[in-house]
């Protein structure tokens, strides 16, 4: 063991080049290998700041066997910096895998602080930053997509989540159902020229975003409020059917007062007089 190399958890500019740390561009001029998502954009980064070190891929679709290989090469006392496109490493990314891998072999890990986009987004939008949940992307499976947003419905620390600039609209329409009224931020191209914070609600975010989208987008949710959790959207149904109101509108009130989703409501509504 003691002749192993050490695993350097590298961040990397999430758009400012000037935004790496010194340690950071020690460290990538000393390792023996630079383990990168995508060795072509990594080498961007190295060329600008002149540093030549051999390069191998390290990604979603080949971690199984280049992990493998990995902890070979530190086995046999080499050391390894891993990066990303952008940001800290195994934050949404299979570094995470890499990381297991080592702590499983006994080989040191070392994360150097860094930009992260969640982090950078989250300080600057304004919502509560003394307690919050980082969800990353949502998954694309409707029953675990679901259950994702279901929770998040109910969450009452601030909520970060990432998404593709593409799918960021039909996520906000689809999120309106679980988080009715809340605030929310949208930050995009942080730390670039056209860094941008969008902050409102759902439907005021909406008519705020251009026709196009671009850059990478973090996307910050207000917490429920405590009393959205905890009252039982079963009583204000049965509260709001004996002021006469019609099941149809009583769905989309209790829906929006306690940010859970109209399915959810009309479930509970069937059947009631």
């Amino acid at each position: 063991m003691e002749n192993y190399g050490v695993l350097y958890l590298c961040p990397t500019p999430i758009g400012n080049l000037e935004d790496i740390t010194l340690r950071v561009l020690k460290t990538l001029k000393e390792v023996d290998i630079i383990a990168a998502e995508d060795t072509r954009q990594t080498l961007k980064l190295l060329n600008h700041f002149d540093i030549k070190k051999p390069l191998t891929s390290y990604h979603e679709h080949n971690k199984r066997t280049k992990g493998v290989k990995l902890i070979e090469e530190l086995k046999k006392g080499k050391s390894i910096a891993l990066v990303t496109d952008a940001g800290t490493p195994a934050i949404s990314d299979p570094g995470e895998d890499l990381v297991k891998l080592c702590i499983e072999e006994d080989i040191k890990v070392v994360s150097l602080p860094g930009p992260t986009a969640a982090i950078t987004a989250l300080v600057a939008s304004g919502l509560n930053t003394s307690s919050f949940v980082f969800e990353g992307f949502l998954p694309t499976k409707n029953k675990e997509r679901e259950e994702r947003l279901n929770r998040i419905s109910k969450e009452e620390r601030t909520v970060i989540l990432y998404e593709a600039p593409h799918r960021l609209k039909e996520t906000l329409h689809e999120l309106k159902s679980y988080v009715a009224e809340r605030k929310i931020v949208i930050a995009r191209e942080l730390t670039k020229i056209h860094e941008e914070f969008i902050r409102g609600t759902i439907d005021e975010v909406l008519t705020k975003l251009g026709d196009e989208i671009k850059g990478e987008i973090v996307l910050i949710i207000e917490g429920a409020q405590k009393q959205q959790v905890e009252e039982k959207p079963e009583k204000l149904i049965q509260k709001y059917l004996e002021e006469g109101m019609d099941k149809k509108e009583v769905i989309k009130k209790v829906a929006k007062e306690l940010g859970i989703p109209k399915s959810q409501v009309y479930k509970l509504t069937i059947g009631k007089k």
